[in-house]
């Protein structure tokens, strides 16, 4: 009886394995690593999200929003960016030329509908939080995203994975064919430290910055008591080390000697900076919104410097993207973990 139970397991295990190598074989990607890093500096030819209305081009918001959420997808904007509609369409595209042309349908790569479920008021004006309703793109054809989907339900649903289902992970895929940088977070409490890496953050203004964490996870309860933070960006080659860091979102707070922190310390509130910093800001809390599993916190900034001269800043891009543009001839310059 032992005997069969273990040769049905064996028989089992096979199966599963043969059918994830039949739908990697299947799903179009040429890459076998989900998010691909890169240096953002040399990531020559990038996309263009554009916000549209009736499919003519209102302006490019390629760097006039902060991704801050992927379970629902999140973007927040400045009251300067965007008026504020209820639900607004952002279309990707390599191709326009005229920020008030009628985009043709060809030139769409991918498009993202969204809606507004907040904001934030801040001296400076409005901040408008955005979650995606529906996304589609044309990255792969439409075969391989199915198979994709497939492979999604079947071994994404695993305990301390985000499963992301139906719609959302097309979004993802779309929101992630923008780099997205990487940072590394420095956090300190009762003379104990954290140190982890972030993608979900950005400026929304000029004295206010976003960090979106999850809600349940230590990392935000820390940063929440502490208050204050130091948020820092890093070299690309540094990459294998800041993706180890990611375990540090469910960790306690250590002693300083537990982390690879450089020589260095912040101006103004004496944190210690990460390796291979190049840049850092220093962030004051001053509010929170709670949606999904994220919880978006609002800080105020109090600093900012510059570290380094030589700058190639740690970002990554989903692979479906990726795919995209091997198939089309545009460079990468990946750095595959």
């Amino acid at each position: 009886m032992y005997f069969l139970l273990i040769q049905k397991k064996i028989f089992l295990v096979l199966n599963i394995n043969l059918l994830k190598k039949i739908l990697n074989k299947f799903n179009g990607l040429l890459y076998s690593q989900e998010y691909l890093c890169l240096a953002r500096e040399s990531f020559t030819q990038p996309i263009h999200g554009y916000l549209t209305r009736n499919n003519t081009v209102i302006k490019d918001i390629t760097k006039l929003h902060a991704f801050v959420g992927y379970s629902p997808l999140i973007f927040a904007f400045a009251s300067g960016s965007i008026s504020g509609d209820e639900v607004i369409e952002i279309i990707f595209s390599h191709e326009i030329d005229d920020a008030t042309e009628l985009l043709p349908e060809k030139n769409c790569l991918a498009r993202l509908q969204m809606k507004k479920i907040s904001q934030f008021t801040v001296p400076e004006g409005i901040i408008f939080i955005y979650e995606g309703v529906k996304g589609k793109h044309l990255f792969v054809n439409t075969f391989n995203q199915w198979i994709t989907q497939i492979d999604n339900r079947l071994y994404n649903r695993k305990p301390g994975n985000v499963y992301l289902e139906k719609n959302l992970y097309k979004q993802v895929q779309i929101a992630y064919s923008f780099p997205r940088t990487i940072s590394l977070i420095s956090v300190s409490y009762n003379g104990e430290f954290n140190l982890f890496p972030t993608d979900l953050h950005g400026p929304v203004s000029e004295d206010h910055y976003l960090i979106s964490l999850r809600h349940e996870g230590k990392a935000c309860a820390q940063v929440e008591k502490a208050g204050q933070i130091v948020i820092s960006t890093v070299q690309s080659h540094a990459f294998k080390e800041v993706y180890a860091l990611g375990k540090n979102h469910m960790q306690e707070l250590r002693s300083k000697d537990q982390f690879k922190f450089n020589e260095g310390i912040s101006e103004k509130l004496r944190l210690p900076l990460p390796f291979q910093v190049i840049e850092y800001r220093e962030l004051e809390l001053t509010g929170s919104y709670q949606h999904g599993i994220h919880k978006i916190l609002l800080f105020r900034m109090l600093n900012r410097a510059n570290l380094s001269s030589e700058v190639h800043t740690l970002s990554h891009i989903h692979c479906s993207y990726g795919t995209w543009r091997l198939k089309h001839g545009l460079p990468g310059n990946y750095l595959i973990r």
